[in-house]
């Protein structure tokens, strides 16, 4: 028998069809020691994140895992099945955070392919699919829609029709799940780490977070394998022409939300992302800084909590700037993130 029939080449282009439900493997129980991995690898420190008595204050049970743990685990699922011959990762719509992720729960994933579209080039194509992670109980952790650039394993094969999903620019504020409890009446401000609470910021407002991190080759290949991303250009170094390992979009997604806790430590829990786009490549030796507009702001109907929506940009650059004159994405810019987070009214 072929030994080769046995290894898994993942999925190409043509391999897609609108309908189409993959479940992912290997489910992941995620424990403490999961945190303490987050938190060295990233300057994370928002209190309710960080603090059983923190939450409990907060109307939680007790701390749950950061809300890009959630995301990580269950992006890093769908990885093999939807994003291993991948070209580029290209954005992100319509995420939602609907349960907490406690210590201890069993992570697993779904797709199903929403659109595909092959590009003019006939060598790939861009495949549409929204993500569920559930936990044990079947409950959903965490919903959202990607779109990928995806190899074709044969540019002569016959292209699907088009199917190009439409989709939400901004998920409503009527649409955002707040977790169970949580109540911001009796929020510690001093224990949180900044005084500032959502009436404290104007929307079109600019924040520098100051703060820079230089990125290592180590660290961005241990929080990747530590999300189970198999993607080859993160760790192969013959896989790109330039020998170079790019660092894993959510490495600096997760580096960005760090940052900003200097000037926004009391935005405390993402429950929606809008969109999202890994608007340059990354890789190590790259000194990382963040800045965050205010979009827009919101009510919500639980006691003391409002919700913000900013604009999180990593970048090698100043802070307030994105664009060039043509409308692109300047160079040093390496994300542009848009999501709503809960903060104190």
């Amino acid at each position: 028998m072929d030994s080769m029939t046995k290894t898994n080449a993942g999925r190409f282009f043509e391999d897609y069809r609108v309908g189409q439900v993959i479940a992912h493997a290997v489910p992941r129980t995620i424990k403490m020691g999961e945190r303490a991995l987050y938190h060295a690898l990233y300057p994370a420190r928002h209190a309710l994140h960080s603090s059983d008595k923190f939450a409990q204050t907060c109307g939680l049970p007790w701390s749950p895992l950061d809300d890009m743990v959630t995301f990580h685990t269950v992006f890093g699922k769908t990885v093999p099945d939807v994003s291993l011959n991948a070209v580029a990762n290209l954005g992100y719509a319509e995420g939602r955070w609907i349960t907490p992720l406690w210590p201890g729960d069993t992570v697993t994933a779904t797709s199903e392919v929403i659109g595909v579209k092959e590009n003019s080039n006939g060598t790939s194509g861009v495949v549409y699919v929204r993500t569920t992670g559930r936990n044990q109980h079947d409950e959903t952790l965490l919903t959202y829609v990607r779109w990928v650039m995806v190899r074709k394993r044969d540019a002569g094969a016959p292209a699907p029709a088009a199917v190009v999903p439409d989709l939400a620019r901004v998920v409503a504020p009527a649409d955002l799940v707040i977790p169970h409890g949580l109540d911001f009446t009796r929020y510690d401000f001093t224990l949180a780490g900044e005084p500032h609470r959502m009436g404290d910021y104007a929307v079109g407002e600019i924040i520098d977070h100051v703060d820079g991190v230089t990125i290592e080759e180590a660290e961005h290949m241990l929080a990747t394998r530590l999300w189970q991303n198999t993607a080859k250009v993160h760790f192969d170094a013959t896989f790109r022409e330039d020998g170079r390992r790019l660092i894993y979009g959510g490495h600096v997604m997760s580096l960005a939300r760090a940052l900003s806790f200097n000037g926004l430590a009391n935005a405390q829990v993402i429950v929606g992302l809008n969109g999202g786009a890994h608007a340059n490549p990354c890789f190590a030796g790259d000194t990382v800084r963040a800045w965050s507009e205010v979009l827009d702001k919101a009510e919500t109907p639980a006691p003391g909590v409002g919700a913000i929506r900013l604009r999180l940009v990593a970048t090698k650059g100043a802070a307030g700037v994105l664009r060039g004159a043509d409308g692109k994405y300047l160079p040093e810019v390496l994300l542009d993130l848009d999501f709503w987070a809960l903060m104190p009214l």
